[in-house]
This record gives C-alpha cells, sequence and structure tokens, in this order.
C-alpha cells in the first residue's frame, strides 16, 4: 500500500466558488471561470485534473528514461479533457487526449516507442482508467497546521 495523499479544501474570499488548496506544503486557489459564476482567480477542478494527468505523465516519463540511462533530453505534455460518445458505451463520456512529446536527439525509435507506451501507464493515468473507490462522509475537518 501507498502512503496516503491528503489535501484540505476551504472556500475563501475573492469568488463565490473560490476555494483554498493546500496539499503538502503546498498551496494554491481553485476557482471557477467568471462564465461559471467564478471570478477565476485560480484554475477549475477539470484543469487541476488534467494538469495532474500531465504533470504525472511527464515525471513517469523522465523517471523511465533515468532508471534506463536513456538519453532523453525534455518531455513535454498536453491533456485535454471533453465530453463526448465513444462507441460501444452509452450516454457521454469523459474523453482525455494526451499529446506526448519526447525530445532526444540520441534516442532510437525503439526507445521513444518505449517511452510513449510508459506514458500510457503513469499511476494518474491508470487511477482514472480504474474502478476507484471514493467514500464520502460528514465530519469535521481539520485545516493544515
Amino acid at each position: 500500500m501507498s502512503e496516503p495523499v491528503t489535501a484540505f479544501i476551504s472556500e475563501r474570499d475573492g469568488s463565490d466558488f473560490a476555494v483554498r488548496i493546500v496539499t503538502g506544503r503546498h498551496s494554491l486557489t481553485g476557482d471557477e471561470p467568471a462564465a461559471s459564476g467564478g471570478a477565476d482567480i485560480g484554475p477549475n477542478p477539470y484543469q487541476l485534473l488534467v494538469a495532474a494527468l500531465g504533470e504525472c505523465t511527464a515525471m513517469t516519463v523522465r523517471w523511465f528514461a533515468r532508471q534506463k540511462n536513456w538519453p532523453l533530453d525534455h518531455v513535454s505534455v498536453t491533456v485535454t479533457h471533453r465530453k463526448g460518445e465513444v462507441e460501444g458505451r452509452p450516454g457521454s463520456t469523459d474523453i482525455f487526449d494526451k499529446i506526448v512529446l519526447i525530445e532526444g536527439e540520441q534516442l532510437s525509435e525503439e526507445q521513444r516507442a518505449r517511452l510513449l507506451d510508459v506514458a500510457a501507464k503513469c499511476p494518474v493515468h491508470r487511477t482514472l482508467e480504474s474502478q476507484p473507490v471514493i467514500a464520502t462522509v460528514a465530519g469535521t475537518v481539520q485545516p493544515p497546521e
């Protein structure tokens, strides 16, 4: 089992939907865009979700290249989320498109292919493809110290 990761989220001033997000030593603001009633003073939940997927993808590709001592110069990722129809699935489906740019003049085509394969197996990618269990309960929330 892995160590739990916790985030504390609490409403804050600045917008009807603005929240303070604290996880570990890091703090940021989340909000909705003006078109949705917010003030756009921070990323919205789906922006954070696609950012998490892209961050994990880039980190996983870099980690794998380091483990293999492969000459990866740079990796960048663009992730887009949308709702759409998918053949064989009823209703609207969440669709994530990931574009991975792998740079390294010394990389072979086989290494590039393997790194792209690894990009599709990062932990957040696997979490989104699984059927996670989410328990929602009432209780006391403890702000971070």
